[in-house]
């Protein structure tokens, strides 16, 4: 098993930039639901603009994640109450940022492809369910909320 991993290729712990990840998403979409090239870009655009608003929270969110480190590391309970307070808010207003996202994408499908998404399920891909728009696949690391039914 060991040499079997060692000759396997391996990310760098390098993720793909940010427009890489939307590019691929939108393909994975494009391929999934047969996306005019119209609503590719309207896709882009919308996913852009999401990625662009989470990318300073997602920094803060980080840091938030470090400062529990240490919290806990110093037992110190009011920092912990704190940082759990503070992610809370952040992880909420990513989820709003992808939640709008989501709903302006879903919003340029047509019926027909409403209704194979509807199909699939919301647990695919990157920027719908756990794995969501970033760290699982798409933009902002599966944190998105799911399209209106």
């Amino acid at each position: 098993m060991a040499t079997l991993l060692a000759q396997r290729p391996f990310n760098q712990g390098n993720p793909p930039d940010p427009a890489t990840m939307v590019q691929r998403r939108v393909k994975f979409l494009t391929t999934l639901l047969s996306l005019t090239d119209a609503q590719a870009s309207q896709a882009t655009t919308i996913f852009t603009n999401a990625q662009t608003a989470a990318s300073s929270l997602e920094t803060s969110l980080r840091d938030a994640r470090q400062a529990m480190a240490a919290a806990v590391k110093n037992n110190d309970t009011a920092a912990i109450d704190t940082q759990a307070t503070s992610a809370g808010t952040m992880m909420g207003q990513l989820m709003a940022i992808q939640g709008k996202a989501n709903a302006a994408f879903y919003a340029i499908l047509t019926a027909d492809q409403k209704t194979k998404f509807d199909q699939l399920g919301h647990g695919f891909g990157p920027g719908f369910g756990p794995g969501g728009m970033g760290g699982g696949m798409g933009p902002m690391g599966g944190r998105a909320a799911r399209p209106p039914r």
